[in-house]
């Protein structure tokens, strides 16, 4: 599976654009108990943080980026990432496209929100921090939101509520829903070549 993601960025940089993956709090390790628990009870708004300040790392260290053109995409929470990378600093990324992410975390498979973020009981702040729906109208570029609706994984209500959200504020925004799709959304003969396409063509035309 991580071979299609590759022919996927392959395809876009042929294309000419200039494709990254930043690795939100870098890979050496070890660096402690401190470090390693900077993120509990939040996830989102650090790596949000460090994501942008890595773009414009990039920017400095290599002049033929373009800062009036970024575009960031992501799959589950990487889909979260590029939410929040969009309402939250909508000057730094033009062009974003999520797929099935958890824009309501609450309402995400508790096994695994609870392990970084206990309970909204005991930490309703971390909750609302997080949740990329609570910042939807920092929205400024072009959103593609991609979802399968039969998702057992980040089932299908965490987005519409999103859509709805969207929609409450008026905002342009592009959504597509796989029907009968899981996670992976693999199921349906051509489904995988259909979303890269419909993705690389996002790209292209903003």
């Amino acid at each position: 599976w991580g071979r299609v993601h590759a022919d996927y960025h392959r395809l876009v940089a042929d294309l000419g654009y200039v494709v990254v993956s930043i690795d939100n709090r870098g890979t050496p390790a070890p660096k402690g108990a401190a470090w390693r628990r900077s993120i509990f009870g939040s996830l989102g708004p650090l790596s949000t943080e460090e994501q942008a300040a890595g773009v414009k790392a990039l920017a400095q260290s290599r002049p033929y980026v373009d800062l009036s053109r970024v575009a960031v995409w992501g799959w589950s929470g990487g889909g979260s990432n590029t939410l929040n990378a969009m309402f939250r600093k909508p000057d730094v990324y033009h062009v974003g496209i999520a797929v099935a992410p958890k824009p309501q975390p609450h309402l995400y498979n508790a096994w695994f929100q609870e392990i970084y973020m206990e309970t909204r009981e005991t930490n309703l702040d971390g909750y609302r921090r997080s949740a990329p729906i609570n910042f939807a109208e920092g929205l400024k570029g072009d959103l593609l939101i991609v979802h399968g609706t039969g998702e057992t994984n980040t089932h299908i209500q965490i987005t519409e509520g999103l859509v709805d959200r969207l929609i409450e504020l008026g905002k342009r925004f592009d959504y597509m829903a796989y029907p009968n799709r899981d996670h992976g959304l693999r199921e349906g003969r051509g489904t995988a070549v259909h979303l890269r396409m419909l993705m690389v063509r996002y790209l292209i035309e903003h």
